[in-house]
């Protein structure tokens, strides 16, 4: 286990529904999510950092604000994409169900490809409710 981590917490909303679900989340539906990303190490830099803080947040805040903040994050077999890009709304189309585990990692994965070594994914659907991802 890593001896050092910060935590970096970004907020943003988006709007989804999960197909083939029996209770409300079937219905487009939105949510104020707040991120918290994760970064760990054995060792700090040279500057006594994991990571700098500002450094997190232009990787993952700008990753967010251009692919999922205020957009309707859908799965691509959603019969409601094409009507809803017919009316010009904004999507994030997913394989996958956009479930808070799936939209978790996700940015996880996104976040990787850029070079940021994140640890682990948390994401608040919900002020009492949220998903977590991570990879060995």
């Amino acid at each position: 286990m890593p001896r050092y981590q910060v935590t970096k917490l970004i907020d943003f909303c988006y709007g989804h529904r999960l197909l083939e679900h029996k209770g409300k989340c079937r219905y487009l539906h939105g949510h104020n999510g707040l991120l918290e990303v994760d970064i760990a190490a054995d060792a700090l830099n040279d500057q006594g950092m994991v990571l700098d803080f500002g450094d997190v947040r232009d990787a993952v805040k700008s990753w967010v604000d251009a692919n999922l903040d205020h957009r309707m994050l859908l799965c691509r077999r959603d019969p409601t994409v094409p009507l809803l890009q017919g009316l010009g709304e904004p999507m994030y189309l997913m394989d996958e169900n956009p479930t808070a585990e799936n939209v978790a990692k996700h940015i996880f994965q996104a976040v990787r490809k850029q070079g940021v070594k994140v640890s682990e994914i948390r994401l608040w659907e919900t002020p009492n409710s949220y998903a977590v991802y991570r990879e060995p």
